[in-house]
């Protein structure tokens, strides 16, 4: 979508400057899968992952690594692959085998890390435009975007947890990214005061995120809780607000003191935030503590989603379009988007109890049975506790219906 979107000038449209892609929205569309010499030395270890951490020779091999400079990774999508592989090297040095957090990153890793994500304004750690949006390859090229014609390009233990989780969110977001393409024209009616394209538009927008809660369903056939909950979301756990590294990561050769940082998060997801934005739910008029984490997360974000979401702040209102409109069937369409978001948000708090709150109870019952589970146990690998967050930002959705 290589348009322009200007605020209140001529007609809305979508600038190439966003990377958002015409097929697969805020996801990169075909990433790169190797990196030339000698950057494939970080691939060769990324892609042994599993088996490195099995056997405990994975730190010693990344300790072993030479110091590269990043000067010769050319390009958006080399630079995104390099983070994507650093970033997940990173989540297997520190966690290990998951009994034992690493509190110093070495400089032979820390010190291009922290370099490339600053030339990418990432964070050094493991995000959600790292490990969904950026992890993905078809099997044939010319095959669909369907689970079954695709895979993950590097895997954490256990087994195919990683490619069910990460592959399922993709899909999610990519049903969801559809409906960014009918934004301009929603913006375009609204100047226009064209309220039966308006009204085409947001069912548009409803439809997408229907199919997007249909595919989020298949979650149970690809991703198992126990494997989930003891393994995989040990990978995905940063060290902002995590008792196992109280004080953060020290990036050696980067920082005199440690930093902290949450792990990989749905918040991070530039498509409902965008949907939020357009519908006009405001999350700061609900929990504080929800609205500041949603914030912080957009900071998560690669910098050109995060000024397409500030794009749309500075849009025309929908909400208070549809609202002086006074139109009936116009705010049941609008309030049809509301549910649709309503309807992911409850369905995302199902999800949760099943692959954390039931799997973090069980762990208690056979270990202290008379605790309640640990607030480590019922955290979100954002660092929230993620109930309580879940039910506060679908709470403060409802409010947006008329």
């Amino acid at each position: 979508m290589a348009h322009k979107v200007t605020p209140m000038e001529g007609s809305w449209e979508i600038v190439a400057e966003y990377h958002i892609d015409e097929d697969v929205g805020f996801a990169l569309q075909n990433p790169l899968e190797e990196l030339p010499h000698p950057y494939d030395a970080w691939i060769s270890i990324a892609k042994e992952l599993p088996l490195l951490i099995e056997k405990d020779k994975l730190r010693a091999e990344v300790e072993m690594l030479p110091m590269l400079s990043i000067d010769d990774l050319q390009g958006h999508k080399m630079q995104r692959l390099a983070h994507l592989t650093l970033g997940y090297i990173t989540m297997a040095y520190v966690w290990n085998q998951g009994d034992d957090a690493c509190k110093i990153l070495p400089r032979n890793i820390a010190i291009p890390y922290c370099k490339l994500s600053e030339k990418l304004g990432l964070p050094p750690i493991l995000v959600y435009a790292d490990c969904v949006l950026a992890n993905w390859k078809k099997k044939d090229p010319n095959g669909p975007m369907t689970y079954e014609n695709m895979d993950i390009l590097f895997s954490f233990p256990g087994g195919d947890c990683s490619k069910g989780f990460f592959l399922i969110s993709l899909l999610v977001e990519i049903e969801a990214a559809a409906a960014i393409k009918v934004i301009p024209t929603i913006f375009n009616a609204i100047q226009s005061q064209d309220q039966d394209t308006l009204q085409k538009s947001l069912h548009v927008v409803t439809s997408c995120l229907d199919r997007a809660h249909k595919v989020f369903q298949q979650i149970h056939d690809h991703v198992d809780p126990y494997l989930f909950f003891n393994v995989l979301r040990i990978y995905l756990s940063g060290w902002k607000g995590n008792p196992k590294l109280p004080e953060g990561l020290l990036y050696e050769g980067v920082w005199d003191t440690p930093k902290m940082f949450a792990g990989g998060s749905a918040a991070q997801s530039s498509i409902f935030q965008c949907f939020d934005v357009l519908l006009g739910i405001q999350h700061s008029a609900g929990e504080a503590y929800a609205a500041e984490f949603l914030q912080e997360m957009r900071t998560y974000m690669p910098p050109a989603h995060q000024k397409f979401l500030h794009s749309l702040e500075s849009a025309p209102s929908v909400r208070e379009f549809v609202l002086s409109n006074g139109d009936a069937n116009l705010q049941e369409t609008y309030n049809n988007c509301v549910k649709a978001m309503v309807s992911l948000r409850s369905y995302h708090l199902k999800i949760v109890t099943k692959y954390i709150v039931i799997p973090a109870s069980q762990q208690t019952k056979n270990t202290q049975p008379s605790e309640e589970p640990s607030e480590v146990d019922n955290k979100g690998t954002g660092g929230t506790d993620v109930m309580k967050f879940l039910k506060a930002v679908r709470s403060t959705t409802e409010k947006a219906l008329m």
